[in-house]
């Protein structure tokens, strides 16, 4: 998720804003954020209400636990509780042995075809046909429990031969009978086995489900149900079976806890699919708005398109003007008026030698609203009426781009410079794209580019450190920004940029200092449509520095009453609402940072955490007695979000 598109100012290598929307780049803003701090700190976790849950290099969430020691401490006191189990039936079966079935190699879940269980023979009595006794619903009735208790026996060590030799349908049929001898979590979970070997997910479900509520913690029934689940593509279902697995079993099983991972992946693309496909079309935030037109060197508005103009509104030409006017209020409505003239300047036609720049705006704000392939018919339209316009080859280079085609970007820019070689915007956000694909030298030559051809334009700055900190030359980096601060010391994004990465160092009092002098001059400079980055950036760093998530809080309510729509402040809440536990608020802000995403990735990145706080809260809800355990994995503390 960004608060910003690709073309934006400053790409950020600490904060939420990182502006990369393209299939190839890797996650943007607070889940780049996320991700970069969990690839640094390794398996350290957040615990969420007891649950552990970690934040992976992809951007994926799953469940695991803490350290080996709880792991093996677990798995110890199971071992223990196990012994006494055994015990205790020996005793009740004066010396009886019951025996399960040597544990079958279920199908991977990545696996579409029916895969029959790798097995070794059982160790079981040898039984034949006519040794075993005669059962059905009457006799069983007529029999005594003793009797009822050797006839299940009997029968099931009978199926263990049977399902060694993959008899697979004779063994079903002697669980069967088992079952009516004395129901028994492991005999359906069996019988459960040999329709897994057949296929019969169904079944497997059915029986299965018998055995967990026989047993609500067997750990193969759960896995086994699971493992249907995802055949039969219920994967949310799934995903819960996977997770109380899990749990039960102290994160030991690591296949489990990979299902887990990749079922979050499956349920957030299935849900981020639909998502997309009823997803209104409209402009993201103001500040997302904001942040990508100025991105652009500021220019006059074309010749007889100035806001003195007189221009009959109902005109293409007068829309246009009017379109340039609700731009200057930088608001959303401002920015919804705007995207309302270009469209009507088009319709009403009769633009003259405005119609390639008409083709650009309208262009721009189809793109601004996800609609990539409208936009780039009107981006081609631009160029094909004035080859001069670069900025048309230069915004069409970047949805190129965010559709994975890295070959039409380069094309546009080259086109670009055809045109004119010495247009800076035209360094910079090739220089962009090279950062995002993680090309920090060829990013800082083309900064540097920028730079010389105009050195006012602040973003160039800004971004040529941040590309020089990501390339380790800390130092350099630092220089860079303290001559920002000196040439540019009315600038706000100058001091929440170096700020940012301040904190990156954890120099929290004078990242905060940065932050507060960019709030200021933000409230100064336009009140009413202020950027709202300073006040999320502050929030997190008082959180890392203090842990004061009350104050913390207040900058995301205050950064939200600002701008509703920024999607960076609604994920930032979320992150800390989940750290102090609040687990049913954060999944609504999960949710809404969904709905505020613009691409399919982003989407997808939020529904990941929002399953993974979903499962959770559905976890503890149908097996509430793992609430302690729970608590005794995950344990009391919680680190700093970076």
């Amino acid at each position: 998720m960004s608060g910003k598109p690709i073309l934006s100012p400053p790409i950020r290598t600490t904060g939420l804003d990182t502006s990369s929307f393209y299939t190839q780049a890797p996650p943007s803003s607070l889940w780049d954020r996320l991700s970069t701090w969990a690839s640094e700190n390794k398996a350290v976790v957040y615990t969420i209400a007891g649950v552990a849950v970690v934040f992976t290099g992809a951007g994926v969430v799953y469940y695991i636990s803490d350290s080996r020691k709880n792991r093996k401490t677990h798995e110890a006191e199971q071992s223990r509780k196990v012994s006494k189990k055994e015990k205790r039936k020996a005793k009740k079966e004066k010396g009886k042995e019951r025996t399960e079935p040597e544990k079958e190699k279920e199908p991977t879940p990545r696996e579409v075809k029916q895969e029959e269980p790798k097995k070794t023979t059982p160790t079981v009595e040898s039984d034949t046909s006519e040794d075993l006794p005669q059962v059905d619903e009457t006799i069983v009735e007529s029999l005594s429990t003793q009797e009822r208790e050797e006839y299940a026996n009997k029968l099931k060590l009978a199926g263990n031969k049977a399902y060694g030799d993959k008899a697979y349908n004779e063994a079903i049929e002697l669980y069967g009978k088992a079952v009516l001898c004395r129901p028994d979590p492991i005999f359906y979970s069996n019988r459960a086995a040999c329709y897994n070997a057949l296929g019969d997910w169904g079944k497997v479900v059915d029986d299965t489900t018998a055995a967990i509520a026989l047993n609500s913690e067997y750990v193969k029934a759960l896995n086994r149900r699971a493992n249907a689940y995802e055949h039969l593509e219920k994967n949310s279902e799934a995903l819960l079976d996977y997770t109380a697995s899990c749990i039960i079993d102290g994160f030991g099983n690591e296949q489990s806890a990979q299902s887990v991972e990749r079922l979050l992946k499956k349920v957030a693309e299935a849900k981020g699919k639909a998502i997309l496909a009823g997803k209104e079309k409209k402009l993201p935030s103001p500040t997302f708005v904001t942040n990508y037109l100025q991105s652009f060197r500021p220019k006059s508005a074309p010749a007889g398109l100035e806001e003195s103009a007189e221009l009959e509104d109902e005109t293409g030409k007068g829309q246009l003007k009017l379109g340039l006017v609700a731009l200057s209020n930088r608001t959303g409505q401002g920015y919804e008026n705007a995207a309302k003239a270009f469209d009507k300047a088009l319709e009403l036609n009769d633009l003259g030698e405005h119609e390639a720049f008409a083709y650009n705006m309208r262009g721009t704000f189809r793109y601004l609203r996800g609609e990539n392939i409208n936009a780039l018919e009107d981006l081609s339209q631009s160029v094909k009426l004035q080859p001069a316009l670069t900025q048309s080859f230069i915004k069409r280079a970047s949805m190129h781009l965010e559709l994975g085609n890295r070959e039409a970007a380069a094309s546009d820019f080259e086109q670009a410079m055809e045109q004119n070689k010495e247009d800076p915007d035209i360094y910079y956000h090739r220089a962009q794209l090279h950062f995002i694909l993680g090309e920090f030298a060829e990013a800082a030559k083309d900064y540097q580019k920028s730079i010389d051809l105009d050195r006012d334009f602040i973003f160039s700055h800004i971004q040529l450190g941040v590309t020089q900190y990501k390339m380790g030359s800390i130092a350099s980096s630092m220089a860079t920004f303290r001559r920002c601060i000196k040439n540019f010391d009315k600038v706000p994004d100058v001091y929440n940029y170096y700020g940012e990465l301040l904190l990156d160092q954890q120099k929290y009092s004078e990242a905060i200092e940065k932050f507060d002098t960019a709030v200021g001059m933000e409230n100064k400079l336009k009140p009413d449509a202020m950027n709202v980055l300073p006040l999320i950036n502050k929030a997190l760093a008082l959180f890392q520095w203090k842990q004061d998530f009350k104050e913390a809080e207040k900058l995301c309510d205050k950064a939200l009453t600002i701008d509703p729509e920024c999607d960076i402040a609604v994920a930032t809440m979320a992150q800390l609402l989940l750290q102090q536990g609040k687990v049913p608020d954060a999944l609504k802000y999960f949710e809404r940072a969904a709905e505020l995403s613009r691409t399919e990735g982003e989407i997808i990145n939020a529904l990941s955490y929002a399953e993974a706080t979903r499962t959770q809260l559905e976890v503890q809800e149908k097996y509430p007695q793992l609430a302690n355990r729970l608590q005794g994995i995950g344990g009391p503390g919680a680190p700093a979000m970076r």
